[in-house]
């Protein structure tokens, strides 16, 4: 077995001296998947159901190692466990990076996650970086680690088991917490009784506290590529007409208004997504729509709005979000007095 450990030995330094190929390879195969989601879902789920399998190993590589080692001898060296650990860490980071760029709503909270990740990629790729200051710190470690399989699950997830957003999110996080389980234990003595109760409490902290931002989270798979607000809809063509962004409060109460979107998602996924109506940033108003993926222009869908407030003046929002929260895209508009609903001056005293 002499050979097969100079291979990869070999391989180790061909690949360290090329830092930067897996990256490339990541987001060449993220891109690919990405472009194929409509046109060839079939592509598009292999390179989802690669991403996984290289996580698959790296959860067993110990046992791997233990299993080399007692049936042929083998003893994987220290060096190769540690380079497939950032290699599997650069390809997850490279292949959800364009998903989420597309899909990152840039003057949101939705920017810190996708500016994180974006770091984090950066970090793998950069070995002084990564081994010198990432490594040493176990508890920073497993926080890059746990973020790099949970970006990668919220991408191949929706394309393989076709699950919504919501069950997309809760299962990654989930999945990401019990993988980082055995790395997360090594940061607590083994010989107290307290040891299971405390990483108990503090995964149910953890689950808790990146539950409660799942709004800043991007719907990976999910893209508003249309949001039109309108007092018309062509319903045989399913498309809007001219877009407004200012109304006065008569004609508002009068007509109401249409909001119009086009979202496109991976075939054969089925979601329940909501038009929030908030005024002066407060919601007055949440409506519920069934979409379905598949389309090239998105999917079409329209809701029409009339019970508007007394006293409609002001700034109002519309966001599409998703079940758990997160949101797809959002569009704003004004209501001012107009001179229509305008009181009537008062004459001047002679």
């Amino acid at each position: 077995m002499g050979w097969l450990k100079s291979l990869f030995l070999r391989l180790v330094e061909i690949f360290k001296r090329y830092s930067g190929l897996m990256a490339v390879l990541g987001f060449a195969s993220g891109v690919a998947s990405f472009l194929l989601v409509e046109g060839r879902e079939a592509y598009a789920q292999l390179f989802a159901m690669l991403m996984l399998a290289s996580w698959v190993w790296l959860v067993l590589e110990n046992w791997l190692r233990a299993g080399l080692l007692r049936r042929f001898g083998f003893d994987m060296p220290p060096v190769l466990m540690r380079f497939g650990t950032q290699m599997v860490q650069q390809e997850s980071l490279f292949f959800a990076l364009p998903f989420f760029l597309v899909t990152t709503n840039w003057d949101h909270g939705q920017a810190i996650f996708t500016g994180l990740l974006l770091l984090c990629a950066l970090i793998s790729v950069i070995d002084p970086i990564y081994y010198g200051q990432l490594a040493p710190r176990r508890s920073l470690f497993i926080v890059f680690h746990a973020l790099s399989l949970f970006a990668v699950l919220l991408v191949v997830l929706p394309l393989i088991l076709h699950l919504t957003t919501g069950q997309s999110l809760a299962l990654a996080l989930l999945m990401a917490l019990l993988f980082s389980l055995p790395s997360l234990g090594q940061l607590l003595p083994h010989d107290r009784w307290w040891r299971l109760p405390l990483l108990a409490l503090m995964l149910t902290a953890l689950a808790a506290g990146l539950w409660q931002a799942r709004s800043w989270v991007p719907p990976a798979t999910l893209r508003l590529i249309g949001i039109t607000l309108s007092q018309q809809i062509d319903h045989q063509q399913r498309t809007a007409g001219a877009s407004l962004d200012q109304l006065d409060a008569a004609t508002l109460k009068r007509d109401g208004l249409y909001a119009w979107t086009a979202v496109r998602a991976p075939r054969g996924l089925r979601e329940q997504i909501h038009h929030v109506w908030l005024h002066n940033g407060v919601e007055v108003d949440r409506i519920t729509l069934d979409i379905r993926g598949g389309r090239d222009e998105g999917y079409r869908a329209w809701t029409h709005k009339l019970n508007f407030p007394a006293d409609s003046l002001g700034r109002w929002q519309v966001r599409v979000v998703t079940d758990s929260g997160q949101l797809i895209g959002l569009t704003r508009f004004t209501v001012s007095q107009g001179a229509e609903s305008a009181p009537e001056p008062v004459p001047l005293s002679q």
